[in-house]
């Protein structure tokens, strides 16, 4: 944090503010599941207290999570300023579910909780404890705005709030001042000085081209032609299908577990990625869907659009977003689980190979560096207009060691995707400990059968494996 009293915030956390003023909740949510025992006593419920002193001792090493969203003057941009009524009990908060307290019943209120959206007034963020599930476990169901973090900064916040040991003490918290709310004639200071308080990535970028302005000047100018090259793709509508409609205000939420070492022994016997494997997997459950739905499969350009990671080095949770976008078009209308495979693996190898993802991530870095409000918004609202996709699909690498919260061991994860607009379906698909997790989000509307897609996906992983298997 500089040392004015405010920050801006970058181009691409920016964007998601405009999304969500479209309309959508632009929120991330995420299940976990953990044991109950050791750290709830019989006869009594989850430590809500203990719990709440162990949010409160980490908040110092999540930036944000004590701050709200403020608007400057003129140029309304965005930025965050200290929450001086900040209240953790707002923010942490304690749930039960009725008996018997099913898996059934745990994905209904996370949709529930993905479907209200975040109150802007304060800092953008909750974490519902949920009592209440069988076999003597727990659930922690968090939903965090979009513009505070992407997939691999929401793996290192929950490395933060969680533990690789079990942990019965609680450190204390580190005392904390709020600033007060920037004046008009600090903005005017700061205008004098150098236009706005400028975000994290901005600076960084600033930095760069002061050490290397010929560098940075090359940067910029192959950005720039990536970015029209890739714009110039994403004029070419993808196909109009049942789940590309305008969306309502109700989620409902589905996961499926896959074993992840036999997505790894996959990619090994047919010489591709993680990815490309995921990627297969879920084009034949869309296959498998849009036959359901009686949907015409010869020439269908069913678009995903694939968030990549532009992060060069450790994780600094202050960039709460950094990631560019590949645009992949799953072979839906291919019978041949093998052959959609390797229509996959060469598009994203041809991906690699083009540094398409820098054009994106050029925009957005010179939209920071350029400090410029109504450049951030412009590029917001062109992609909102353009949807050159249907279907997003993250796939995020997670930790593979057990964690605990507390003395409680977490046993799944499952993260969820917000869906944006004419978007009724999205997947985020997380590794854990030896599972990998395909979280879904879906419109109550446009994809109620969302339970039906998540046997897709499995059904498309044992179709994938019987067909690797025949041709050995």
């Amino acid at each position: 944090m500089n040392s004015r009293s405010y920050e801006r915030l970058s181009a691409q956390d920016s964007s998601y503010i405009k999304f969500e003023d479209s309309g959508a909740c632009i929120h991330v949510t995420a299940t976990a599941v953990f044991d109950a025992e050791p750290l709830t006593m019989p006869g009594r419920g989850l430590p809500m207290e203990r719990i709440r002193s162990l949010v409160e001792s980490r908040l110092h090493l999540l930036p944000h999570y004590r701050q709200r969203l403020a608007y400057t003057p003129v140029q309304r941009h965005p930025i965050w300023i200290d929450d001086t009524d900040f209240d953790l009990t707002q923010h942490v908060r304690h749930a039960a579910l009725p008996l018997p307290g099913s898996e059934s019943q745990l994905k209904e209120f996370t949709g529930q909780i993905a479907s209200q959206p975040l109150d802007r007034a304060r800092p953008l963020w909750e974490l519902w404890f949920v009592e209440g599930l069988s076999a003597k476990r727990f659930a922690l169901v968090a939903k965090i705005h979009h513009c505070m973090v992407d997939g691999v900064s929401g793996v290192g916040a929950l490395a933060v709030l969680l533990s690789p040991k079990p942990q019965t003490q609680v450190e204390p918290a580190q005392r904390w001042r709020p600033r007060p709310p920037p004046s008009n004639v600090e903005f005017i200071t700061d205008g004098m000085l150098n236009g706005v308080a400028l975000s994290k990535a901005a600076l960084d970028a600033l930095g760069a081209g002061v050490q290397d302005p010929r560098g940075m000047a090359g940067h910029l100018a192959d950005g720039a032609t990536l970015a029209w090259d890739t714009l110039q793709a994403a004029f070419t509508p993808p196909a109009d299908t049942p789940l590309n409609r305008p969306i309502g205000s109700q989620r409902i939420v589905e996961w499926c577990e896959m074993d992840l070492d036999a997505v790894r022994e996959l990619r090994k016997r047919m010489d591709g990625s993680i990815n490309d494997v995921v990627l297969t997997i879920v084009s034949g459950a869309v296959r498998r869907l849009m036959k359901r739905r009686r949907v015409r499969l010869g020439g269908l350009d069913f678009r995903v659009v694939i968030p990549v990671d532009m992060r060069s080095g450790p994780v600094d949770l202050r960039v709460a977003n950094r990631v560019s976008a590949w645009f992949v078009s799953m072979p839906v209308s291919e019978a041949s689980p093998l052959r959609r495979f390797r229509l996959i693996s060469d598009q994203t190898r041809q991906l690699k190979k083009s540094g398409v993802a820098r054009g994106i991530d050029g925009f957005m870095r010179f939209a920071d560096w350029a400090g410029s409000t109504r450049l951030t918004f412009w590029g917001a609202s062109l992609a909102s207009l353009v949807r050159p996709y249907n279907l997003i699909v993250t796939n995020v690498h997670g930790p593979q060691v057990p964690l605990y919260l507390l003395d409680a061991r977490l046993r799944e994860f499952h993260p969820q995707l917000p869906l944006f607009e004419n978007q009724g379906l999205a997947i985020a698909v997380m590794s854990y400990l030896g599972k990998i997790s395909f979280g879904l989000t879906g419109d109550a509307k446009l994809a109620p059968d969302l339970s039906a897609f998540a046997n897709d996906l499995a059904e498309s992983l044992r179709e994938l494996g019987d067909a690797a298997s025949r041709q050995r």
